[in-house]
């Protein structure tokens, strides 16, 4: 908290505080994603027949949902009281992978949670991303998945943009 009344009273722009935590935690994400990816390969991935645009197009995807994921934590970090409730405001979002198409397709699903899979925003992304490294039909889901990124990514910005400047502290 001491950190950041200082920056308040500084001659910066207000945003630059959020975005440049927004930053730091996309490049900690990226880094994360190409660790990953690296132990993927090292145990036995591969692609066999996608092409370098596709392999760039998954990477900017998982990019910009990192981009909108860490815009709503952002927002949901500035709602919180104390530094606990934030570490734990988070926690459905972990949830949601699980509940999507990941480890199951969404027509193996109970009908009465397939649309529960099925709108939300990591099937599409699951979906695109699949599409892309293994060539499966990727069909709307990389519309969708642009449009959860971006939605979520504005909506997350606006909203702690909002919170960081009406807060006295």
């Amino acid at each position: 908290e001491g950190i950041i009344a200082r920056f308040r009273t500084m001659a910066i722009h207000r945003g630059s505080v959020l975005v440049g935590h927004v930053i730091g935690s996309v490049l900690q994400s990226i880094a994360s994603v190409v660790l990953v990816g690296a132990v993927a390969v090292a145990i036995g991935f591969r692609s066999t027949n996608a092409t370098a645009l596709e392999w760039l197009a998954a990477f900017g995807l998982l990019v910009l949902f990192a981009v909108a994921l860490t815009w709503i934590a952002v927002g949901m970090g500035l709602i919180s009281p104390n530094a606990e409730a934030a570490s734990n405001n988070a926690l459905p979002l972990i949830l949601l992978p699980l509940l999507s198409s990941a480890f199951v397709p969404v027509d193996g699903m109970p009908g009465w949670f397939q649309p529960i899979a099925e709108y939300q925003p990591f099937t599409p992304a699951i979906e695109t991303l699949r599409g892309l490294l293994l060539g499966t039909e990727i069909g709307h889901n990389g519309w969708l998945a642009l449009a959860w990124c971006v939605g979520l990514a504005v909506l997350g910005y606006f909203w702690s943009a909002a919170k960081f400047n009406s807060d006295p502290k």
